[in-house]
């Protein structure tokens, strides 16, 4: 799937009919992924799902949004392997600040872990912002914890980035 061209791309909101196929990238990217119930809990709790699909039909990736008070906190983006490194993420990330910005919220928030490096280039490079430190955040190998990396990106603070 790598090298899909944008315009092979569209956007759906994601459905409890999604969950399948999402658990199944979700487990291929992640070594610690969302269970199927973190999911539907999300769904049913009224936050915002996202799916992008190649034209095919095939689940490139996802992210789910979450409104809190004045900005959209981004719980999770997952691109599938295959389709890493082709601007899928980018293109997520732009349609997780179109539905902020249309909800009139002021910017996204996101966890990162410190060892997800490519995330990390990914957020920085649509505008992000490091903002903090969550100690003990995430599950890590051998019953350990890892930090979490708290981003934002404000869209008062836009300029030249990428979000446009």
């Amino acid at each position: 799937m790598s090298g899909v061209l944008l315009t092979d791309r569209y956007m759906a909101q994601m459905t409890e009919s999604d969950l399948d196929e999402v658990v199944l990238v979700e487990k291929a990217a992640y070594e610690f992924p969302w269970s199927r119930g973190n999911f539907e809990d999300s769904l049913r709790n009224g936050y915002f799902g996202v799916c992008m699909r190649h034209l095919t039909g095939a689940l490139i990736g996802y992210c789910v949004l979450m409104p809190v008070v004045d900005e959209m906190h981004l719980l999770n983006l997952c691109v599938a392997p295959a389709a890493q490194g082709a601007g899928a993420g980018l293109a997520l990330l732009r349609e997780a600040a179109r539905i902020a910005r249309t909800a009139r919220l002021e910017g996204l928030l996101l966890e990162v872990r410190p060892s997800n490096q490519r995330a990390i280039r990914l957020y920085e490079q649509f505008g992000f912002l490091s903002i903090g430190r969550r100690k003990n955040y995430y599950p890590a190998r051998y019953h350990s914890r890892e930090d979490a990396i708290v981003m934002r990106f404000s869209f008062a603070g836009e300029g030249a980035n990428v979000a446009r």
